[in-house]
């Protein structure tokens, strides 16, 4: 039987492990193969491997970990039509049931039964994976596999910026973590009026400023609020977009924010948020969207057209490349917060 390396939780304790496994090429119908070419760390995978108090309730070892993967196509399932042997590939992460009220309407983002590779299924840090072919997205831009192993985490900044219009819009894009920093490269793309990035990283929030943000804010050094109100004339800024799931800086916008402004919220609170209903939601008749993933398979479209416009500094959004097995070594960096995207390649 063949082999490959591939990186797994082996136990329910913190890190990771290399190991020899056999190829998965035992295909369903509706399965592919794919010789993964690059895959990149998400700050989920770093949660997993710090073994933390969401992990514990949700990983069940063994499993190979990790979901953001560009690869190509080597052996199809019998009933695949949609792909091909040679194909590039990049997949939407989340599996869905295809039956719920959800996915019967179109909305299969919020499928009532989603499974996520490398959470609940075998996953991409490993030299080959199986996938559903319904998930599989065809790269046909020629563009490098490094840069095409971040589509997913790309396709929830997407999701994020562009729910609501920013097109000549102010925007405040709080938390500059790798899909905080593709936030403010989208919002460069489509025409924002002014970026505001708010970052307490010195690192990240420079390389936001690069990446297009005409005002950048460490709410460690001023008034992030009063800041952000002379910024714009008084009025606020027209759209949130919120990455960083920290209870300060939600809060904070909240004020500064526009009346009649929208808010779009990917990041995740470990505590509770205090808000003045009244005063700041309902009397300043503000929109709020929860962003989970990506609009299947809307978001992926629009992904595929920023890519290949030429518009989005790639080179920048991928600051660290690392062999399969210099794994660790990506974490560590992950973690530093000296980095944007972080990528392996087998």
């Amino acid at each position: 039987m063949s082999t490959m390396k591939a990186i797994i939780k082996a136990a329910r304790e913190p890190g990771f492990k290399m190991v020899e496994k056999p190829i998965p090429d035992d295909l369903l119908p509706h399965e592919v193969l794919i010789k993964i070419k690059a895959t990149s760390i998400c700050g989920t995978d770093v949660h997993i491997f710090d073994w933390d108090k969401w992990s514990q309730g949700r990983i069940k070892p063994p499993l190979t970990v990790g979901h953001e993967f560009c690869g190509e196509v080597v052996k199809l399932g019998d009933q695949v039509r949609s792909l091909q042997k040679g194909d590039i590939v990049s997949a939407e992460t989340h599996i869905v049931c295809g039956r719920c009220e959800f996915c019967r309407q179109g909305q299969s983002h919020i499928c009532a039964d989603t499974k996520i590779i490398g959470v609940d299924t075998d996953g991409c840090f490993a030299e080959y994976a199986k996938m559903p072919a319904e998930n599989l997205i065809v790269n046909n831009s020629g563009i490098d596999p490094k840069f095409l192993s971040i589509q997913e985490p790309f396709g929830n900044a997407v999701h994020t910026m562009l729910h609501f219009d920013i097109i000549g819009k102010t925007v405040a894009i709080v938390g500059c973590g790798p899909i905080g920093l593709m936030g403010v490269n989208i919002a460069k793309a489509v025409g924002s009026r002014k970026i505001i990035a708010i970052e307490i990283n010195p690192y990240r929030l420079q390389l936001a400023q690069s990446l297009g943000a005409h005002v950048c804010i460490n709410p460690l050094e001023e008034d992030v609020i009063a800041r952000v109100m002379e910024e714009t004339g008084g009025m606020g800024v027209d759209v949130v977009a919120e990455y960083s799931g920290n209870k300060h800086a939600i809060e904070a916008a909240f004020k500064y924010i526009k009346a009649g402004g929208k808010m779009s919220m990917l990041g995740i609170a470990s505590d509770n948020i205090e808000v003045d209903l009244s005063n700041d939601i309902v009397f300043k008749g503000i929109s709020i969207y929860g962003v989970i993933g990506r609009v299947m398979y809307q978001t992926w479209d629009q992904v595929a057209g920023l890519i290949e416009s030429g518009k989005i500094d790639l080179e920048q959004l991928v600051t660290h490349v690392f062999s399969l097995s210099e794994f660790e070594d990506g974490i560590a960096v992950m973690k530093s917060g000296k980095s944007g995207k972080v990528v392996l390649i087998p």
